[in-house]
C-alpha cells in the first residue's frame, strides 16, 4: 500500500513536472509586443526624414538595426553588467534586493535583469509582487532559450520606457537630442541609459538636477569600467542637458502619407532620399513660397530624380509653409492630376522625328488657325508664318504645335503617352482634341517627370552600350530594394536614342530666366534641357529639366485650382528650377549617339530634304532609322525677263529670252507674317504686264476660312460688334474690292481688312482685285441683329 502510495505520487508529480514543462516552453507567446508603432520615415543614410505617432500617442518606432556601442555600455554598465554572462536571471542580484526590501519594508530594488526587465515590458508592468517576480524569473529563462542575447538587448531597449510618452531609444534619441542613436556623445547616451529606470519622475526638462546626478554617476562608472578614459570622462561631464524634447524632423511629410498609402503594412521606411539635397531644395521651396504668397499662390512643389539609379532623391510634395488659414498644403501635388500646359510638346517632337514624319528646322506653319471650331493663340498672340520645328519647340510656340499634331494625329500621340507612363491619360482622343497639346490633358508631375528620366536612361545606355532595354521606362524607387514597375514587357524601343538627343538639343536652346546669371556665378553652369508649361487660365506653373544625370520637376499654383495673374512656367517655376539645379553636383552633358545617327543633306532655308531647286543646302543629323521623305518644296523655279524684276511665260517672251531661277516660295498666309520677322525674305516679282498666267493664286484668306460658323457678340453699350475679316496678298498694294451677298461694302489697299457685322445666316464673300483675281468665302453668322 505504502509502495502505491509512492508511486501515485511520482505520477502526480510528473504529471504535474510535464505540465508545467509544456507551461514553460509555451509560456511565451510568438510575439513579444503587439504594440502599434510610430510610422517612420528615413534617408538614404538610416536618419529619420519624418514620423508619425502611434495609434496610442506614444512615440514608439519599430525595431530597427541602429547600433551605438557607446549607449550599448553605458545600459548595461546602469542595468545589467553581467548581461552576457547569466542565463536571464542573476541570483546574487536578486537575493540583494530580497534583502534590501525587507531592511526598507517596502519594495526598494527589483534585481530585475534587462531580460526580467523585458518580461516585465511584455506584460505591460503588472503590479511588483513576489508571485510576479517569479514569473518575470521563469518567463526570462524561457526568453533565453529563444533569442540571442544581442537579440534580447535590442528588444528591451526599443520598447523600455524613456519618460513622457517616448519609447525605445531610438525614438528617445530624435527626441531629446534631434538626432539618429549612432550619432551621440557618451554624455547623451549615458543621459538617455538612465531614463527608463524612473522615467516618469526624471526625463529631459523635469528634475533636471538629479537628472545630471544619475548621468555622471554612471560616466564615474563607466571610467571605473574603463569604457572610457579620463579626459573623455571630464568632457562629458561637462555637457549640458537637453532642456525639453525636440520636436521630430517633417521634412517629407508627403512621401510618409505617399509610402503608407502604398504599403500600408509596413511601419518603417528607408527611402532612397539624400538628406543633404533634400534640405536644399526645401530652403529653396521656403524662399520662393514666401515670395509666391504676396500674389496669393499658396502651394508649390519638387521632384530630383537620379536617372542613372533611378531613384528620388528629393521629393518635397507642397510648401514647406504653414498659414493660419488652409491653402491645400496637405496635398501631395506630384501625384495629383493638372493640366500639362506646354510640357507635352517635347514628346511629340521627340516622337515626329523618331517616325519620320520631321526634319529637326523643318518648317511649320505659323499662322492663325481655325480647326473644327478650335482657335489656338501663341501665347504672345504674334505669329511667324512659318517657323523651324527645332525653333518652334524652344519657343514653346502653340499654332506650330497643333499643326504637328493634327499631323501625328491625336490617336497615335496619346498610345504612345501612355506607352511611357503617362497613365492619366485615359480619355478618348476625340475628347481631348487637338488641345492636348496645350493642356487640354491633365498628369502628374510625377509621370512627367519619370518619362523625362526615362527618357535620358534610354540615352545614357545607349550610349555606353549601343543597345536598347526595356528596364529604362520603370518607374522611379523612393522606397530602399523595392523593384519599381516596369512599363514594358519586352524590350520595345519607344523611342531611340538619336530622338531623344536631338530633342534634348532643342529643349536646351531655350533662354534662361533671370535667375540664370546669379546660376552661373555660382560657378555650377551646366547645360540643361528644360521646358515650361502654363495651363489656361493661370492656374499651373510648370518647368522641367534635365541635365546629364538628373531630372528636376517644379510646379507652382494653388491646390484648389485658382489661377492668379502672372502665374506662368517661366516667372514662377523656372527660377525655382534652376535654383534646384545649382544646388546639385555638376554632372557632364549627354554624349552624341553617333551610332544612332545619319546625315541627310537639308535645305537651309526649309529645313526639307534638299530638292533639286535648293540653292543653300547643309548637312544635319537625324535618327539612324528615320525613313523621312519630306523633300522641300518651297523652292521653285520662276521665269524672269532680260531685267529680272517681272515674272513672264513662253505665252509672251521667248525661252530663249528667259532666265530661269529658284525662288524661295511661302504660301500667302504664311508669307505674310513670316515677312514681318524676316526682312530679308523676298516676295515673288509680279508678272510682267500681260504675261500673267490663267491660274495664279495671290490672295488667300485669313479669317473666316470658308465654312467657318460667326458667333458676332454685342457689346455693352448694347450695340452688335464687328469682326475683323482679312486676307493675304502677294502684292499687298493692289486693291482688293470686297463685296457680300453680291453689294460692294468696301474697297482695301496695303492692308486688307474689313470691320463687318453681317446679320444671321449664312453668307457669301466675294473679293476681286485689280488682276482679275477672284476669292468666294461662305461663311455662317449665329448672332441677330437687334
Amino acid at each position: 500500500m505504502y509502495q502505491f502510495k509512492q508511486h501515485k505520487k511520482k505520477s502526480i508529480a510528473c504529471i504535474i513536472g510535464f505540465a508545467l514543462l509544456i507551461w514553460f516552453l509555451l509560456c511565451l507567446p510568438s510575439t513579444l509586443f503587439n504594440d502599434s508603432y510610430s510610422i517612420v520615415l528615413n534617408d538614404s543614410q538610416g536618419n529619420l526624414l519624418s514620423a508619425k505617432i502611434a495609434k496610442d500617442g506614444q512615440w514608439r518606432f519599430p525595431e530597427s538595426d541602429s547600433v551605438n556601442p557607446k549607449f550599448n555600455a553605458c545600459i548595461l554598465a546602469f542595468e545589467d553588467e553581467y548581461f552576457y554572462k547569466h542565463p536571464g536571471i542573476n541570483p546574487v542580484s536578486i537575493w540583494r534586493a530580497i534583502k534590501q526590501n525587507n531592511k526598507a519594508g517596502k519594495v526598494v530594488s527589483g534585481g530585475s535583469t534587462i531580460t526580467m526587465q523585458l518580461t516585465r515590458l511584455m506584460r505591460k508592468n503588472q503590479k511588483r509582487t513576489y508571485g510576479e517576480k517569479l514569473i518575470e524569473v521563469i518567463m526570462a529563462l524561457r526568453v533565453e532559450l529563444t533569442y540571442s542575447k544581442d537579440e534580447i538587448l535590442k528588444l528591451y531597449v526599443s520598447h523600455a520606457p524613456f519618460g513622457t510618452n517616448v519609447v525605445g531609444v531610438d525614438a528617445a534619441s530624435w527626441r531629446y537630442f534631434g538626432r539618429g542613436l549612432p550619432h551621440l556623445s557618451w554624455a547623451e547616451c549615458a543621459t538617455l541609459a538612465v531614463l527608463p529606470n524612473s522615467p516618469s519622475i526624471i526625463y529631459p526638462g523635469k528634475n533636471q538636477d538629479r537628472l545630471k546626478r544619475k548621468r555622471d554617476k554612471l560616466l564615474f562608472k563607466l571610467l571605473t569600467l574603463k569604457n572610457i578614459d579620463a579626459e573623455t570622462y571630464q568632457l562629458a561631464i561637462q555637457e549640458p542637458l537637453p532642456q525639453k524634447p525636440f520636436p521630430l524632423p517633417n521634412q517629407s511629410r508627403h512621401l510618409l502619407n505617399r509610402a503608407v498609402s502604398e504599403n500600408n503594412l509596413d511601419n518603417n521606411f528607408n527611402t532612397t532620399i539624400q538628406s543633404e539635397i533634400q534640405n536644399k531644395v526645401l530652403d529653396i521651396l521656403t524662399k520662393h513660397a514666401l515670395q509666391l504668397k504676396q500674389n496669393e499662390i499658396h502651394n508649390i512643389c519638387a521632384l530630383v530624380l537620379d536617372v542613372n539609379k533611378n531613384e528620388v532623391i528629393s521629393y518635397v510634395g507642397n510648401t514647406p509653409l504653414k498659414d493660419k488659414e488652409p491653402h491645400g498644403e496637405d496635398v501631395d501635388v506630384i501625384t495629383s492630376n493638372r493640366s500639362t500646359g506646354s510640357l507635352l510638346k517635347p514628346y511629340l517632337y521627340g516622337f515626329m522625328l523618331n517616325d519620320g514624319q520631321l526634319l529637326p528646322n523643318m518648317l511649320v506653319p505659323d499662322i492663325p488657325t481655325q480647326i473644327a471650331g478650335y482657335v489656338p493663340q501663341n501665347f504672345d498672340f504674334t505669329y511667324d508664318g512659318a517657323v523651324p520645328a527645332k525653333q518652334a519647340l524652344s519657343r514653346s510656340l502653340n499654332i506650330p504645335a497643333v499643326k504637328m499634331l493634327q499631323q501625328y494625329t491625336i490617336d497615335k500621340f496619346l498610345d504612345r503617352l501612355r506607352q511611357i507612363g503617362l497613365s492619366s491619360m485615359n480619355r478618348s482622343a476625340d475628347n481631348y482634341g487637338l488641345s492636348l497639346i496645350l493642356g487640354g490633358g491633365e498628369a502628374k508631375l510625377w509621370d512627367m517627370c519619370s518619362a523625362y528620366a526615362s527618357m535620358a536612361r534610354v540615352l545614357s545606355h545607349y550610349n555606353s552600350s549601343s543597345k536598347y532595354d526595356g528596364r529604362d521606362w520603370n518607374k522611379p524607387n523612393y522606397l530602399v530594394n523595392k523593384k519599381t514597375e516596369e512599363l514594358l514587357k519586352q524590350k520595345n524601343i519607344i523611342i531611340s536614342a538619336s530622338s531623344v538627343w536631338l530633342t534634348f538639343e532643342a529643349m536646351a536652346e531655350v533662354g534662361r530666366p533671370d535667375i540664370d546669371a546669379s546660376w552661373k556665378r555660382l560657378g555650377n553652369a551646366q547645360k540643361i534641357a528644360w521646358k515650361t508649361g502654363t495651363s489656361f487660365g493661370f492656374r499651373d506653373g510648370w518647368a522641367i529639366g534635365i541635365s546629364g544625370n538628373y531630372v528636376v520637376g517644379v510646379w507652382v499654383g494653388n491646390a484648389d485650382g485658382e489661377g492668379r495673374p502672372g502665374l506662368t512656367g517661366i516667372s514662377a517655376a523656372a527660377p525655382v528650377l534652376f535654383e534646384i539645379f545649382g544646388s546639385l553636383p555638376k554632372t557632364d552633358w549627354f554624349k552624341m549617339p553617333v551610332s544612332d545617327l545619319k546625315q541627310v543633306l537639308v535645305c537651309k532655308q526649309s529645313g526639307c530634304l534638299a530638292s533639286q531647286y535648293c540653292n543653300d543646302i547643309k548637312k544635319e543629323w537625324i535618327p539612324k532609322n528615320s525613313n523621312v521623305s519630306i523633300s522641300c518644296s518651297y523652292h521653285k523655279p520662276i521665269h524672269l525677263d532680260a531685267t529680272e524684276q517681272y515674272r513672264v511665260t513662253d505665252a509672251c517672251v521667248s525661252p530663249l529670252d528667259m532666265k530661269t531661277v529658284s525662288w524661295f516660295v511661302l504660301p500667302p498666309v504664311q508669307e505674310y507674317y513670316f515677312k514681318t520677322k524676316n526682312p530679308m525674305y523676298k516676295s515673288l516679282p509680279p508678272y510682267r504686264h500681260g504675261c500673267e498666267p490663267e491660274i495664279e493664286r495671290s490672295m488667300e484668306m485669313i479669317y473666316p476660312k470658308a465654312g467657318t460658323v460667326i458667333y458676332i457678340p454685342y457689346e455693352l453699350s448694347g450695340e452688335q460688334g464687328k469682326t475683323i475679316f482679312e486676307i493675304a496678298h502677294r502684292q499687298p498694294s493692289n486693291s482688293v474690292f470686297w463685296h457680300l451677298d453680291g453689294a460692294l461694302i468696301g474697297m482695301t489697299r496695303d492692308i486688307h481688312q474689313l470691320g463687318l457685322n453681317p446679320s444671321k445666316g449664312k453668307h457669301m464673300l466675294s473679293l476681286s482685285d485689280n488682276t482679275g483675281e477672284t476669292l468666294n468665302i461662305p461663311f455662317e453668322v449665329v448672332s441677330e441683329k437687334k
